[in-house]
């Protein structure tokens, strides 16, 4: 058997089914003018005409939500869960979905008591009279929550959950996969699944299709859909009145999944990956993958972790509070899925509406990270490649020294371009200042204007890095970030490892070595790598 030996080969030879979709996506339900103090004092006092504002007016329009629901729920004959502390929601749904065999309906009504946000009334007096008089503050405090688990013709299962207190905020759960499954069928197109995903599918194209189509628009719909059915807190006067819900993102994960058609091939890539990538959760890789600049001042967390479950691993890598998971789902497909907690990570609005620009990042990452592994893996370097770096250029009546592949201001140096090599804005000569005196153990004050600049120049002359035209901006070269993968990774690799095994130690009682034993390892280093790189095929 033959196993393929780069991402770019895998994924370019072995993928028999690739589907980019919306996952799971939790929302928040809302009235927006119920969310603040002055919101909740209009709404009782400007709309319903009451004196004061008090918790105590809250009350009875709790009463009749929660008798509303008992009435639906007796009249419609709806199971009720009463779910235990510490209880997986989802696995009791996953076992009244087996029995439920309609094409649509609500599955039951689950109950629990949670810590939420609450308003409540306090007793403040007036300095001047004495008088005393209420006022609405926030707080909290364990209320009742609704669990709605339900089945929708066209979205598949999803669960409500609402607040029994005011403002009766709710949160809509639902799942892209579902969806298309459902979508799929009322196509008639044949799918196999893949767990929450897909396995075959009779008409990819259509199925890519359908993912795409999953719009804000659409989820929309379906909030309106069950609001209309299901007990409504509000009265009709109050939704009249402009009191009416609205939708946020909460949580949203976009997955790519790529299916392959040797399952051992896929696991035994994936587990290479891990191994090769361990580094992309600092700040300076990091922004690679989400197309942000991350500085010494970005809030937030940046950090790579391996989480094994089982014998299962996974590779994680936050951005702030959102995160990027890659792993091989039920031994058959590479799933790599963004999960963004907080839309304004990426200077995006929480608002529904703005679920396009939260798509295209969320999809962008994952295929940045697909990139980064890609070329990491595979950073082929031909003999001659090799060989012409390592002389002098001249272009255009410009002479530009060697990069020698030992030379540690180069190595230095293409480390550093190595963060900045998928940024589209590209990089400037202050960008990469900082970061090369930071490698050289050099002053940043020693690495002036000047110095990058000659460096810059060097680089542009051996066609690793191209001007951004209309710009002072640079980018590397599909030639140059190869050239860059394949010097850092053979120099972290082979060459500092050879160094330490066969480096002279000082004789002993002195600190220093001679000259020309140096130059003689330094020769027997050369063979080495050049050794290692015809085992490993890196040389053409």
């Amino acid at each position: 058997m033959s196993i393929a030996q780069t991402v770019t080969e895998v994924l370019r030879e072995h993928v028999t089914l690739e589907v980019e979709s919306i996952d799971r996506m939790y929302l928040n339900v809302y009235v927006p003018q119920l969310q603040h103090e002055r919101g909740v004092v209009a709404f009782f006092r400007q709309h319903r005409g009451a004196t004061f504002a008090s918790s105590a007016l809250m009350a009875p329009m709790t009463h009749a939500f929660a008798k509303a629901m008992d009435d639906f729920i007796k009249a419609q004959k709806i199971p009720v869960v009463r779910f235990l502390k510490g209880q997986r929601k989802d696995e009791v749904a996953a076992e009244y979905l087996k029995q439920f065999h309609q094409e649509e309906g609500i599955l039951f009504i689950g109950k629990a008591q949670e810590k939420v946000s609450v308003f409540r009334t306090e007793k403040r007096r007036n300095p001047v009279t004495g008088q005393s008089y209420p006022w609405i503050v926030r707080s909290t405090a364990l209320v009742n929550q609704y669990y709605i688990y339900a089945v929708d013709r066209d979205f598949g299962p999803f669960f409500l959950k609402f607040s029994s207190y005011f403002p009766y905020n709710a949160r809509l759960c639902i799942n892209g996969h579902e969806y298309a499954k459902r979508q799929l069928t009322q196509r008639g197109i044949a799918f196999a699944a893949l767990d929450n995903g897909f396995l075959t599918c009779a008409d990819p194209a259509q199925l890519q299709a359908v993912c795409d189509g999953l719009s804000a628009e659409r989820i929309d719909g379906l909030l309106r859909k069950w609001l209309a059915r299901l007990p409504h807190p509000f009265t009709a006067e109050d939704r009249g009145a402009g009191y009416r819900y609205d939708l946020s993102i909460l949580q949203a994960e976009f997955s790519l999944t790529q299916v392959l058609d040797r399952p051992l091939t896929g696991r035994i890539l994936f587990e290479d990956i891990i191994r090769e990538n361990l580094d992309l959760g600092r700040p300076d890789q990091v922004q690679l993958i989400f197309a942000r600049r991350v500085t010494k001042r970005t809030p937030g967390r940046f950090r790579t972790r391996i989480i094994t479950e089982g014998v299962i691993p996974s590779l994680h890598i936050d951005y702030k509070s959102s995160r990027i998971k890659q792993y091989f789902k039920e031994g058959r497909a590479l799933r790599t899925e963004t999960t963004i907690n907080n839309s304004r990570d990426f200077a995006i609005g929480k608002r529904l509406a703005n679920l396009p620009d939260l798509c295209q990042v969320g999809f962008s990452a994952n295929r940045r990270l697909l990139d980064v592994q890609s070329l990491s893996h595979d950073c082929i370097l031909g003999e001659d490649a090799f060989q012409q770096l390592n002389r002098p250029v001249e272009v255009n009546h410009q002479r530009a020294a060697a990069l020698r592949f030992a030379d540690p201001t180069v190595q230095a140096l293409l480390s550093v371009l190595l963060m900045f090599c998928l940024l589209p804005q590209g990089f400037r000569n202050r960008d990469l200042r900082g970061h090369l005196a930071a490698l050289l153990g050099e002053d940043p004050s020693h690495m002036t204007q000047g110095r990058m600049t000659y460096h810059l120049r060097r680089l542009r002359l051996h066609g690793l890095i191209e001007r951004i035209d209309g710009t002072h901006a640079y980018r590397l070269t599909q030639e140059g970030i190869r050239i860059a993968f394949f010097f850092t990774r053979t120099y972290a690799r082979i060459l500092r490892p050879g160094m330490a095994s066969i480096m002279p130690q000082p004789p002993a009682g002195t600190s220093t070595i001679d000259d020309s034993a140096i130059q003689r390892h330094f020769t027997k280093v050369d063979a080495i790598v050049q050794q290692r790189i015809d085992h490993a095929k890196l040389a053409a």
